[in-house]
Formats: structure tokens, sequence, C-alpha cells
């Protein structure tokens, strides 16, 4: 029986969400039309409205640990849903995201991401996709100073699932030569990468202590999956030891 109003509610608040997404992206889209500055302040308050509609529906809670980030930095972090992205960009002062193409041509989302200065990559085509998003990311970062916010292993991974990290991220860390700021997060026990069901409790997403920008590639990709599986395994326990 619990199961089973958990899910009506998380059903409810799904439908909430992307209303609100409906209602508020669209309705302010003119604002975003005046400047980057528009566009973030309108994505942050779907963030906020979503975080908040989701305490009080679903009972699930959002946390943000470590410093965060708000000079010009790379962030590379653990994705498992659709909430940590929510976190990340609420968190950041100047967030942007490494997306899928795909998601360009989603409605409202892919108007946002352009205005924000995402940098779609293709996935499909490997070396040349790598050579283009580093191209874009360059000039993102001239036109859209901020967070570029990458996933190193390209795609959500459930908790506790092993996954490749991407040579991807390590290039992009020595073209832009910036710091590297790892997040770690146990978002996914919580919000899964499909399904309607929602848990109630604490999602966390952490930032973690900055990789140097003079780290060479052989060793920042080894570094990074080390920090970010380690904290993201700490946080999984701790979300199953609150649930006993």
């Amino acid at each position: 029986m619990a199961y089973a109003v958990q899910w009506v509610r998380s059903l409810a608040f799904t439908l909430v969400m992307y209303g609100g997404m409906a209602v508020i992206g669209l309705g302010l889209f003119p604002y975003t039309l005046m400047s980057r500055h528009g566009a973030l302040r309108v994505a942050k308050l779907w963030c906020r409205f979503t975080l908040w509609a989701a305490r009080w529906m679903i009972g699930l809670r959002t946390e943000v640990r470590g410093e965060v980030p708000t000079g010009e930095v790379l962030i590379a972090s653990k994705h498992q849903s659709f909430l940590d992205i929510i976190v990340l960009f609420d968190a950041v002062p100047n967030g942007k995201f490494i997306m899928k193409r795909e998601l360009l041509f989603t409605p409202v989302v892919g108007q946002y991401a352009t205005r924000i200065g995402c940098v779609p990559v293709d996935r499909g085509k490997r070396g040349a996709a790598i050579a283009k998003m580093l191209r874009e990311a360059a000039a993102s970062n001239q036109t859209y100073p901020g967070q570029l916010i990458i996933f190193p292993q390209g795609t959500r991974v459930a908790p506790g699932v092993k996954a490749d990290y991407k040579v991807g991220a390590a290039l992009l860390h020595r073209q832009l030569k910036q710091p590297c700021i790892p997040a770690a997060t146990n978002v996914g026990y919580f919000w899964p990468r499909t399904g309607v069901y929602r848990k109630s409790g604490l999602a966390v997403v952490e930032f973690l202590p900055v990789i140097p920008a003079d780290v060479n590639k052989t060793e920042y990709l080894p570094m990074l999956e080390q920090v970010v599986e380690t904290a993201s395994e700490r946080l999984l326990q701790e979300a199953r030891d609150a649930a006993d």
C-alpha cells in the first residue's frame, strides 16, 4: 500500500514538474531573448520550483555539499538521473552542460540550452564528435564564461553500476587548461534513470577537492574516476543506511 501511494505521488510530481517547465519556460521565454542572464534566471526558477515540489509532494529533499564552484572551471560529475542535472545547475552561478545534440530539438529544453551556452555533442561520430566538442567548448567559454559541466561516463549510470570514463573528459580538461571540480552523487537511489517511482529521503550532490589544470591526461582520468566513484559509493551507502 505504501509503495502504491508513493507511486501515485511520484506520478503527480512528474506531471507538476513538466507542467511547470512548460508554464515557466514558455511564459518567461521572451525574457530569455534579452540576455543569457535572463535565460539563466528563468532556468534556475524552474529548478527551484522542481526541488520545492519534490520536497512537499514526494518527500525528496536535496543537499549540496562541498565548496560550490563559482569561477571558470570544468565540473566533471557523476550522472545518475535528471535530478543531478537540476541540482548542479541550481547550485552553480553560471552553469552550462556538455549535452547530447538530440536535446537541442526538445521543446523548451533545447531553446534554453542554446541560450545558456550548452555544448551539443553528436555521440555517434566518436573522433569527429570529440574534435567538434573541443572546438565548441572553447568557443562557448569565450562567449559564455562560467562553469562547464561534463558527465565523463557519457550517460546516466545507475548507482553501484560500473561504466568507463570517456577520454573526451580528459581531452577537454587538457584543452581548456582549467581546474576540474569532481562531483559525486547518490540521486539515482531516489530518482532512477527510468520509471515514475521516486523514493523519499535526502539526495546529495557533493563537490570534491579540485584536480589542478596541469595534471596530465594519463593521470587525470584514473584520478577523476577514483575520487568520484569512491565518494559516490559512500553517498550511496549513506542513503541505504538512512533507509534501514
